[in-house]
C-alpha cells in the first residue's frame, strides 16, 4: 500500500514537469534561440550561451533537483546511478557496431568516408552537452521515476515517444517535421531512446548512456 502511494505521489510531480518541460524548451528552440543568435554574433559564443547555459539550466539542473528530492522512489537511487560498476570492456562491440552504422550511413549519403569541413568549436560545444542533459532528463529521471515494475517495457516505450517529441520542436523550427515523420526519421529516434534505456537499467549507471549517446553524436558530426 505504502508503495503503490509513493508511486501515485510522483505521478502529479511527473505531469506537471513535462508540460513545464515541454512548453518552455518549444518556446526556446522556436524564439529563444533565434535571438540569442540575433544579439550574439559570434557563432562559438551563441553556441556556448544555447548548449552549455541555457540546456544545462533547463534541462539538467531541474532534472537533477528533482532526482534528489525523489530519491527515495527512484528505481536507481541518484548515487548509485554515478557509482554503479560497468565491464566497460563487454560494450565494446556495441561501440563497435555503432561506428560500422555511422560510417556506412554516410558512405551512402555522400558516397565516401570523410571528415565534415563543417566540424568546429560549436559542434564539439553541442557534443559535450546533449549527452549530458539529454540522458539526465530522459533516463536519469524521466525513465527512473517511471520504470518501476519487473518488466519496464512500456515505460521505455512511453519515454522513447517521449524523447521523439522533445526533438518536434526544432524539426518545426528547421521546416523539415513532415521530411523526418514521412521518410520514417523518426523510428531511428525511438530506436535509440529504447537503446540508451536499456543500457541504463541495465548498467544501473547513468554514464553509459551518456557516452554512448556522445559517442554517437560525435560520429554524426563527424561524418554526416
Amino acid at each position: 500500500m505504502e508503495a503503490n502511494s509513493k508511486k501515485r505521489s510522483i505521478i502529479p510531480v511527473l505531469i506537471v514537469y513535462s508540460i513545464l518541460f515541454y512548453t518552455v524548451w518549444a518556446l526556446n528552440e522556436l524564439f529563444g534561440k533565434p535571438f540569442v543568435e540575433s544579439i550574439c554574433p559570434n557563432p562559438v559564443a551563441a553556441q556556448f550561451i544555447k548548449s552549455i547555459i541555457v540546456k544545462t539550466a533547463v534541462w539538467a539542473v531541474p532534472a537533477l533537483l528533482l532526482i534528489r528530492r525523489y530519491d527515495s522512489e527512484m528505481r536507481i537511487h541518484l548515487k548509485e546511478m554515478f557509482t554503479a560498476k560497468v565491464e566497460w570492456l563487454k560494450w565494446i562491440p556495441l561501440y563497435l557496431f555503432v561506428t560500422a552504422y555511422v560510417l556506412l550511413v554516410a558512405y551512402r549519403t555522400h558516397g565516401k568516408i570523410g571528415i565534415s569541413e563543417e566540424f568546429g568549436a560549436e559542434e564539439i560545444l553541442m557534443f559535450l552537452d546533449v549527452g549530458i542533459t539529454e540522458e539526465t532528463v530522459f533516463r536519469g529521471w524521466l525513465l527512473n521515476a517511471t520504470a518501476r515494475g519487473e518488466k519496464p517495457w512500456l515505460a521505455v516505450l512511453v519515454n522513447a515517444v517521449m524523447f521523439l517529441a522533445i526533438h518536434f520542436p526544432i524539426w518545426i523550427a528547421e521546416g523539415n517535421f513532415v521530411q523526418n515523420i514521412t521518410s520514417g526519421g523518426f523510428l531511428f529516434i525511438m530506436v535509440l531512446s529504447a537503446l540508451f534505456s536499456y543500457l541504463f537499467l541495465k548498467t544501473r549507471n547513468l554514464l553509459v548512456p551518456i557516452t554512448l549517446h556522445m559517442y554517437y553524436d560525435l560520429l554524426c558530426w563527424l561524418f554526416i
